[in-house]
């Protein structure tokens, strides 16, 4: 049979993810390919022709080719498929539409936009000249900060101008250190160049990346994992004009790998650098420390599973860990400047801070917030009745391994998400992320997996 998929060397275990050929009797997940990439199409096109944004037109730009490549090679996949051919070559891999993707709708518009970014249009409000957007400024901007006075926040208050949304920097203190580069090695074209935010959050996702399947033993990713989580439009968009989204829930997912193997201190302490990044993705701490606790308490032999108690000594070292790392993180810059911290952190994404946050866009939670004062109160009350229903989820099916925590993270910061008033469409890039770390967790951690391709934990 060869050598096993996980003895093989890294090289060779990552080429054979990309040219596993599509079956002849592959007709419905050709399907699926063909009305995503149209779905991913229809999404790109009116970007490109009509949003003004210019790091989104541009984005729109390659995109739409790409997810045009992806739509057209998965109908001849699919033609293939139902006329009997037998596919042959990495050509016929449902990897090609991916591939494209990454190329074409990542890297490149990337690339230029990095360039085009060397003419100075930051902090102009002039969105249609924008080669990156404000958090990428923003992020940079609290790295010098850091560096010059010990803390990422100003004092809006003493600006001796009335504050802008631009002067907030409305992320934790971590964040900082992806604009480090730049603070540090900047200054001449070629280093301001290489030292983009946005290289640092793709580095950092793809260390995540890395570092999550080799946790799980190499596992074959599926094609759908990877649609869902590299190639949607909003991964895609988010790497090319932005980028923190996709590092911080690079982060949470590798959080979730090492809990799911045992490694929970330092899950902890990953964890500690998600939240001390960005707020949002505080719900996971639960689902996190539950999973830390039965992980070990449920035992499976063969289809039989057993409960063999709860492991509170690791959810101990995973509470410290977290505890003890969010607060050498953050305390150093609250005692620099309280009233900062708090007007950044806190006061101005809960909509309370001198400056009236203007995150907004058409989902549940804004629309119903809108008609009004009730309006605004049925949206919170929605808030927390979707918390008050994943507590119930959490207590009455515990996630037992890394697949079902993942789910259970994906459904309630989307539900979160939706059910905001003040939110962005863009951030329910870490609920579709976090679905296709579902389906990968869920090939690797399979009771029927072979053993190089299984989770180091033998709970399902």
């Amino acid at each position: 049979m060869g050598t096993e998929v996980g003895q093989a060397p890294a090289w060779r275990r990552a080429a054979r993810l990309f040219t596993a050929p599509a079956r002849p009797e592959d007709s419905a997940p050709l399907r699926w390919d063909l009305g995503f990439y149209l779905a991913c199409l229809a999404f790109a096109l009116p970007t490109a022709l009509a949003s003004e944004f210019y790091g989104y037109r541009i984005w729109g730009d390659f995109a739409t080719v790409a997810y045009a490549f992806g739509a057209a090679h998965s109908g001849y996949l699919l033609l293939s498929a139902r006329s009997g051919r037998t596919p042959r070559g990495a050509f016929d891999s449902r990897w090609c539409g991916i591939a494209a993707v990454a190329l074409l709708a990542m890297i490149i518009p990337l690339t230029l936009l990095v360039i085009r970014r060397l003419t100075g249009v930051d902090w102009l409000i002039t969105p249609f000249s924008w080669a990156a957007q404000p958090e990428v400024w923003v992020i940079e901007r609290s790295a010098d900060l850091l560096l010059h006075h010990g803390t990422p926040y100003v004092d809006v208050t003493a600006l001796g101008r009335a504050p802008v949304v631009n002067d907030y920097t409305p992320y934790g203190p971590v964040m900082a250190v992806f604009g480090l580069p730049r603070a540090l090695l900047g200054g001449t074209p070629l280093t301001d160049a290489l030292t983009d935010a946005r290289w640092m959050f793709a580095l950092a996702a793809c260390a995540c990346v890395l570092g999550t399947l080799k946790l799980l033993k190499w596992p074959r990713v599926p094609v759908g994992a990877a649609q869902l989580a590299l190639a949607c439009p909003l991964t895609a968009l988010t790497w090319a004009v932005a980028g923190p989204d996709l590092a911080i829930v690079g982060l949470l997912v590798l959080s979730c790998a090492l809990a799911a193997t045992g490694r929970v201190a330092w899950s902890g302490l990953v964890l500690a650098l998600v939240l001390s990044a960005k707020l949002i993705v505080a719900p996971a701490a639960a689902v996190l420390a539950v999973l830390v606790l039965v992980r070990r308490g449920s035992l499976r032999f063969g289809s039989v599973q057993f409960k063999s108690g709860l492991d509170w000594a690791a959810l101990a070292r995973f509470a410290a860990a977290l505890v003890a790392t969010t607060a050498a993180l953050h305390l150093p810059v609250y005692l620099v400047d309280p009233a900062a911290f708090t007007e950044h952190v806190f006061r101005f994404p809960l909509g309370m801070g001198v400056v009236r946050s203007p995150a907004a866009s058409p989902l549940p939670g804004h629309l119903i917030a809108e008609t009004g004062a009730f309006g605004r109160v049925a949206a919170f009350a929605l808030v927390g009745a979707a918390a008050v229903a994943m507590l119930v989820w959490l207590v009455r099916r515990p996630p037992a391994n890394g697949c079902g925590a993942l789910l259970r993270i994906a459904v309630g910061l989307g539900a979160l998400i939706l059910l905001t008033p003040a939110t962005r469409y863009g951030y329910l890039v870490y609920p579709l992320i976090l679905l296709g770390a579902h389906l990968a967790f869920r090939v690797a951690e399979a009771p029927t997996a072979p053993p190089a391709q299984q989770s180091a934990t033998t709970s399902s």
